[in-house]
């Protein structure tokens, strides 16, 4: 009878092994398709079709910086306080008001990144089609998208707070580089190139 036992204590630790490897083995099935799913959406996002955009002067010149400039202004604090020096000002009011400019700023944010990843994208292009490598410029690209990435982190950031009162946020240095990226695809670009419609 011992022996039975004991039989029945592996079959029942055998058992209990293979429910746990198939767990294991489910969590990773899952992991490794939610893993590719995410690479495939990058890889998707990051490869652009050239052929979309009209890399004329024109177009460059009309990338100008001149639309955020009542965004730099938005979320200034001089609204609020004249809203706070008016009679029945309550502070719901300014809740109200900063939830909307902080709506609108994201529409302003989203252009932004979107118009910088246009340039860039024209500049990747350009580099690619030139005759001569440009090793300066390469660098140049990767570290205003990475300096571009990490002000537009810290600007969402700050507009978090913003929108509790806590702090303002300021988006100078970002249409900064936006601008400087512009500058850049407009010295590559001549005045008489017409690319795509």
């Amino acid at each position: 009878m011992l022996h039975l036992s004991e039989n029945g204590n592996i079959l029942n630790l055998t058992k209990k092994v293979w429910v746990s490897m198939e767990y294991v083995l489910a969590i990773s099935i899952v992991t490794f398709l939610a893993l590719a799913v995410a690479l495939f959406l990058l890889v998707r996002k990051l490869t652009f079709n050239g052929s979309s955009l009209p890399l004329t002067a024109e177009w460059i010149d009309e990338l100008s910086i001149e639309r955020y400039r009542p965004m730099m202004r938005l979320l200034d604090g001089a609204d609020l306080e004249f809203l706070r020096s008016q009679p029945g000002f309550t502070p719901r009011m300014a809740t109200k008001l900063r939830i909307q400019r902080c709506q609108i700023f994201r529409g302003y944010l989203r252009c932004l990144n979107g118009d910088f990843q246009r340039v860039c994208a024209a500049i990747k292009i350009l580099m690619l089609q030139s005759r001569q490598d440009r090793p300066d410029l390469a660098g140049l690209l990767v570290q205003q998208q990475m300096r571009f990435a990490c002000e537009m982190g810290l600007v969402y950031f700050r507009l978090v707070l913003y929108r509790w009162g806590v702090c303002g946020v300021d988006v100078t240095s970002l249409v900064k580089n936006f601008d400087l990226m512009r500058l850049e695809l407009r010295s590559l670009v001549p005045a008489t190139l017409t690319m795509g419609a």
